[in-house]
């Protein structure tokens, strides 16, 4: 009998340079449509190369920051078509802003769209899930749904069985990775993993009071089932964005616990007050030479003085 040779397909291929052995961590910008040149956010493309060295998996970003890159990236583009903006009498209404073929035509490796369940809204996005959906799977390009529990009819988005329904649709309606909100705790949250046949990777959502929240939640998260991470605040809007990728990658590839990795996050600001530099040194000279000569003085005028008067 022929042997029958085992080939990758192109959603796999694509897969592979968004997530590293089935586990991802990925920064979302397109926070640009949505609410302008936000903190952190003025130049992207700069975040990009400072992060994509220190364990990024993936980025997710509009198509006009795809065509502007001065150079290609290391790590893997998710051209995100979904849109509206908070200045918009209807910002929960996500609209398409591209296709699976302009997706393929940027080079990007595949597509995201933002799905927000519980409104008035809710119909045409659904029928826009399904539609690229199909265009995915005709053209081989793995597609990440993010589905948010936000509407009138959303009491708590972090409900669990709000957020396990939400983050159902998603791997129904096609999605080849589903990002969801994470419902506060372990036991709840796996069951929300446990129930999607697909990847699951949860947002960071504002930014967190401190690190080690933010990198907790994570390692909560990976003990739940997740497959990973899509923060954005927490990450562009970090004072060292690249440290955080680092703390973040610890957990999630190398099973590190938040605590340890949060130290790599107060590196710099260690390093930075105790690091001891020749114009330190040379700045210190002057005081230490004077503090020299009053040891001196002291010891040769008082202290004999006090022990043989």
């Amino acid at each position: 009998m022929p042997k029958i040779s085992l080939m990758a397909t192109g959603t796999e291929i694509r897969l592979s340079k968004i997530m590293r052995k089935g586990k991802m961590l990925c920064i979302p910008m397109d926070h640009g449509i949505s609410n302008g040149p936000i903190e952190g956010l003025e130049k992207p493309h700069d975040i990009i190369y400072k992060c994509e060295n220190h364990g990024l998996t993936s980025i997710i970003i509009n198509k006009g920051i795809i065509k502007t890159l001065p150079r290609p990236t290391k790590v893997g583009i998710l051209a995100h078509f979904s849109s509206s903006t908070s200045l918009s009498l209807s910002p929960n209404r996500k609209m398409l802003t591209g296709s699976v073929k302009e997706a393929i035509r940027l080079g990007a490796d595949g597509v995201s769209l933002h799905i927000n369940i519980g409104g008035k809204e809710e119909p045409e996005m659904i029928e826009q899930l399904g539609k690229i959906s199909e265009e995915c799977h005709e053209w081989n390009v793995p597609l990440l749904a993010m589905m948010y529990p936000r509407g009138e009819n959303v009491k708590d988005p972090h409900d669990p069985e709000i957020v396990a329904h939400t983050a159902r649709i998603g791997a129904e309606c096609g999605a080849d990775i589903v990002k969801t909100l994470y419902t506060g705790d372990i036991d709840s949250f796996k069951k929300v993993t446990e129930s999607i046949p697909v990847p699951v990777v949860i947002a960071g959502g504002p930014k967190s009071k401190t690190d080690l929240d933010i990198l907790q939640m994570t390692e909560d998260a990976m003990d739940a089932g997740a497959k990973g991470v899509t923060y954005g605040r927490n990450i562009f809007a970090h004072k060292s964005p690249d440290k955080m990728v680092e703390a973040l990658a610890g957990i999630i590839f190398r099973k590190e616990t938040a605590k340890e990795m949060a130290n790599v996050t107060s590196t710099e600001s260690v390093r930075a007050a105790n690091i001891v530099t020749p114009e330190v040194i040379v700045n210190q000279k002057p005081k230490m030479e004077f503090l020299i000569t009053i040891y001196l003085f002291l010891r040769h005028q008082i202290l004999p003085r006090a022990f043989f008067s």
